[in-house]
This record gives C-alpha cells, sequence and structure tokens, in this order.
C-alpha cells in the first residue's frame, strides 16, 4: 500500500532527475521543452511538472519493460507537451 510519504519520496526524486538534467543539459531537449512551454504562457511549475511527468513515464517504461533508457521515446513525449495523453496510456491494463 503506497502511503502519502511514498508519493512524496517519488515526486522528489523524479524531480531531482528533472533538476540533474537541467544542470548537465542533458539531453538538451529537457531546457529546450521548459523554454518552449514558457514562451507559449505555461508557468515555471506546470513547465516543471509536464517534464516531471513524461521523466515518471520514461522510468515506468523502463521498469515495466526492463529495458534501458530510451532517449527517442523520452524526447518524442517531451516534443508532445503540453499534450499529456500519453500518460491515458499508463492507466490501460496491457495484454499478458
Amino acid at each position: 500500500m503506497s502511503t502519502s510519504n511514498d508519493r512524496s519520496e517519488l515526486q522528489a526524486a523524479v524531480f531531482e532527475v528533472l533538476d540533474n538534467q537541467l544542470r548537465a543539459d542533458d539531453p538538451p531537449e529537457t531546457r529546450a521543452t521548459i523554454e518552449r512551454l514558457r514562451a507559449q504562457g505555461i508557468d515555471e511549475s506546470e513547465a516543471r511538472r509536464l517534464i516531471a511527468c513524461v521523466i515518471a513515464a520514461e522510468i515506468f517504461a523502463v521498469m515495466k519493460t526492463n529495458t534501458p533508457f530510451n532517449r527517442g521515446r523520452f524526447v518524442g513525449q517531451l516534443a508532445k507537451l503540453p499534450d499529456d495523453s500519453f500518460l491515458d496510456d499508463l492507466s490501460e491494463p496491457q495484454g499478458g
């Protein structure tokens, strides 16, 4: 059972990944996405939240499929923001 504290720790970890990507400028598309979203009038905290959702989705995909980080998939999802409909795919049951 997940607790509020567990969710807070997961959220903090995802935002730490985001901060590390920005600091290292790797991948550069992360910073470019924040700048693009800000230029579209989206405030900084919402832009960060949207990118954090993409990071979390990529982490989920890596863990679920036991495959390495897929930069192309990650950058592709960043390019779709602010559309976050890709999150719907995470909640759909997958055939086994």
